[in-house]
């Protein structure tokens, strides 16, 4: 395998093991056993196994916008804020599992979801001058946290006040 090959497959392979990070340890933190399944759920919700896919796709649209912002970025200094961008939006993204599920507070994850939100049109916005299609492919993902925290904040006026017990 020459160098040259090796430095291209590189961001593909931390991409992949990004995603696969978030992905994996938001799992963990989303527990849908009792004191879920107790939540009124609006009508609109969608089925819970359409989540799963939901995620994939979102996480694999984001790892192929990360390596097409990373080729694109034209400097270290603006792949670096790329690069913090994504970590701090996948830290967000685990932090509101977190809190919805581990912690059973949804009221405090729906102040989050707005963080979660912005750090996407954040890298939405870093990436759209230089990578245009990175900016494309995590447009799925902003209309989604938009669409989680609709249903967040539908669930949390469903069943509301968190934190009593």
């Amino acid at each position: 395998m020459t160098m040259k090959h090796s430095q291209r497959r590189r961001p593909i392979l931390v991409a992949a093991g990004a995603a696969l990070l978030v992905a994996l340890l938001g799992g963990l933190m989303t527990d849908i056993g009792p004191w879920y399944r107790s939540l009124v759920q609006p009508p609109w919700k969608p089925p819970d196994w359409a989540f799963g896919p939901a995620w994939t796709l979102i996480y694999s649209l984001a790892a192929a916008a990360g390596v097409l912002g990373w080729r694109h970025l034209p400097d270290r200094r603006r792949r670096e804020t790329m690069l913090v961008l994504f970590s701090l939006n996948g830290f967000l993204n685990v932090l509101w599992s977190l809190l919805y599920f581990r912690l059973h507070r949804p009221d405090w994850a729906l102040f989050e979801v707005v963080p979660l939100w912005v750090s996407v049109l954040a890298l939405i916005v870093v990436l759209a001058k230089d990578s245009p299609k990175s900016s494309w492919l995590l447009a799925p993902y902003l209309v989604w946290v938009a669409f989680a925290g609709a249903l967040n904040y539908a669930t949390v006026r469903l069943n509301g006040p968190f934190g009593a017990g």
